[in-house]
């Protein structure tokens, strides 16, 4: 990657003045004797007026002298590079500092920091994960910063127990009054760490209840909500958990737990919670909670499960009038292409040709739009991820609202 001209101004006058003051000490011993500049110096500024700006940053970096008073210029200079994408340089001059003793042992842990930084940004997480548990055991002025670091290596490589430690570690201590001090955006995307915390849990009880481990994705659940008590994830994958396990009430529970917690997630709970009611032979109890939710949170999603229920209950045409209402209203995507497909199964001839044709072209329409959205960065989707990798938040994926997508 091309150097700008910002960067190499800020080096000109890095190495200049960090000369400068690492001499400054000769200068007041000498009496004014003359100071020099290093041939390095000289080399990069020919480089630079050669049209060699690669060169002439390898040529700075070699000037600048390392000591505690110019510490600090290596470190920027060394973050600015991380920044640009070249790791490369900014793990040489962050294992050039280390490679000086005479440093005190607070800017040594600071180099170490700065280095682990440097490997996470080019993949190298075995050996920034080493650096990061040497300066938990040797610095307390980095041993929160350090966690962090830990943190977002663990989720990346899915150590789910790894991570539970370090967040657990990351956790506000108990105040002297009772309570918990406020949550502090300790998590490895700026969030509380409590809430990735319960996503954690809900990770290990995902691969549990993938093997069939109820009992233990149950538990793993239960210590979610402990951490979270709004922890949608935790509450949805509860009912699915207890559905398998044949504990039908509680499923039901836990699934309409989700319209307290956040009732944007309520389409997630649907699917389910009609298994439930079928089990329980109570499918009009189902209707009148989905009839209830819309009227508090319309949703399409909600619009079409209600719809659903009407057809099953009260056939194509009670559907069908309801969805031509809910459409007036509230226009969406989804429900006309239900709409059609309702019109569709009492149309013959011509008319069932043109309808499906038009709900070919809805179809594509919905198929080119994303059904999600994180309400943090804007990373949008296909799908419901409970981990953004935009802004690397949990639970902020959302399906989206609006008449042009859904």
């Amino acid at each position: 990657m091309a150097i700008d001209l910002l960067l190499l101004a800020i080096l000109v006058a890095a190495i200049g003045i960090g000369w400068l003051l690492g001499r400054r000490s000769v200068h007041s011993a000498g009496g004014g004797s003359r100071i020099d500049l290093p041939s390095q110096y000289y080399r990069g500024l020919n480089y630079l007026l050669d049209g060699r700006p690669d060169g002439a940053v390898d040529a700075f970096i070699n000037a600048l002298e390392v000591n505690s008073e110019t510490l600090e210029t290596h470190i920027a200079l060394g973050n600015l590079l991380r920044k640009r994408g070249e790791v490369d340089r900014a793990i040489r001059i962050h294992q050039n500092l280390l490679a000086r003793p005479s440093l005190p042992r607070p800017q040594v842990h600071q180099a170490h920091l700065e280095l682990a930084r440097d490997y996470i940004s080019a993949g190298l997480l075995d050996r920034a994960e080493r650096l990061l548990l040497d300066l938990l055991k040797e610095s307390p002025e980095q041993r929160r910063a350090a966690q962090r670091h830990l943190l977002e290596i663990y989720q990346s490589e899915r150590e789910w127990p790894q991570a539970i430690d370090i967040a657990t570690q990351l956790l506000p201590r108990k105040s002297l009054l009772g309570g918990s001090a406020p949550r502090e955006p300790d998590g490895a995307g700026g969030q509380p760490v409590s809430i990735a915390l319960a996503h954690y849990y809900c990770e290990l009880a995902s691969d549990c209840q993938a093997e069939g481990r109820l009992t233990d994705a149950g538990k793993y659940l239960q210590q979610a909500l402990l951490q979270d008590k709004q922890c949608v994830r935790a509450s949805i994958m509860q009912g699915e958990v207890e559905y398998a396990a044949g504990n039908i009430k509680q499923a039901v529970k836990a699934l309409r737990r989700v319209r307290q917690q956040d009732p944007e997630f309520i389409p997630e709970t649907i699917a389910t919670l009609r298994k439930c009611y079928q089990e329980l032979g109570d499918t009009r109890a189902l209707r009148n909670y989905l009839k209830d939710c819309l009227a508090a949170n319309p949703t399409a999603p909600l619009v079409l499960a209600v719809a659903e229920d009407l057809r099953s209950a009260e056939g194509v045409d009670a559907a069908a009038e309801f969805l031509s209402r809910q459409l007036a209203e509230r226009p969406s995507l989804r429900g006309l292409a239900r709409l059609i497909s309702l019109q569709m199964d009492e149309a013959g001839g011509k008319v069932r040709d043109n309808l499906g044709l038009l709900q070919v072209l809805v179809e594509r329409l919905i198929a080119e739009r994303p059904a999600y959205r994180c309400g943090h960065c804007g990373f949008a989707g296909r799908q419901l991820h409970w981990y953004c990798p935009g802004c690397k938040h949990w639970g902020t994926i959302k399906a989206i609202r609006g008449t042009r997508v859904d």
